[in-house]
């Protein structure tokens, strides 16, 4: 893989302001679905790193099996060939994860803010979720601080509004 860092400088704005649609949405971030809209809508959570949990685990196993027998033979692992292939599998599965959820966040956002005047979401404080064990490797799945940063910059890009709330009281159903 290669890539090209490029900077550009100019007194026009790359991106035009969106006209304005007079919308207003508030989301709710949780585990079951990815985001549930005020307006009813719910997005499904795609789980990238669970439907490809199987295969990490199996290219991990190899990994380690191949780590092992080099030990064994008394060989440095980086003159080890298989084991350097190897790890070469392991890091393009776990670089393809990362693609995914990349992607999906990517489109989920841009589709938000162009579509919408005003976005309001709960400030998560991923930190203190990931403390539940038994919850952790999902919340980390699902990439809430990226979709967050992402929904905020392509807010000032785009001349929209993003905003956060203290998530005290947010989900709750409305009496109406």
């Amino acid at each position: 893989q290669f890539y090209l860092s490029m900077q550009l400088g100019s007194d026009t704005a790359f991106v035009k302001e969106l006209p304005k649609t007079q919308s207003q949405i508030g989301i709710d971030l949780n585990l079951d679905n990815f985001l549930t809209a005020s307006n009813g809508a719910m997005v499904a959570n795609p789980r990238f790193y669970r439907k490809a949990k199987k295969k990490l685990a199996h290219a991990q196993r190899v990994l380690s099996r191949r780590q092992r027998r080099a030990k064994k033979e008394g060989r440095n692992l980086r003159l080890a060939k298989n084991y350097q292939k190897q790890r070469l599998v392991v890091a393009k599965l776990h670089d393809k994860i990362r693609r995914q959820r990349n992607d999906f966040l990517q489109v989920l956002s841009t589709a938000l803010i162009k579509n919408h005047d005003l976005v309001v979401a709960e400030e998560l404080r991923s930190r203190n979720l990931l403390k539940n064990h038994a919850l952790s490797q999902a919340i980390s799945d699902v990439g809430w601080r990226s979709f967050l940063n992402m929904l905020a910059y392509k807010a000032d890009l785009y001349g929209k509004e993003f905003l956060t709330i203290d998530p005290k009281y947010t989900t709750q159903r409305c009496h109406q």
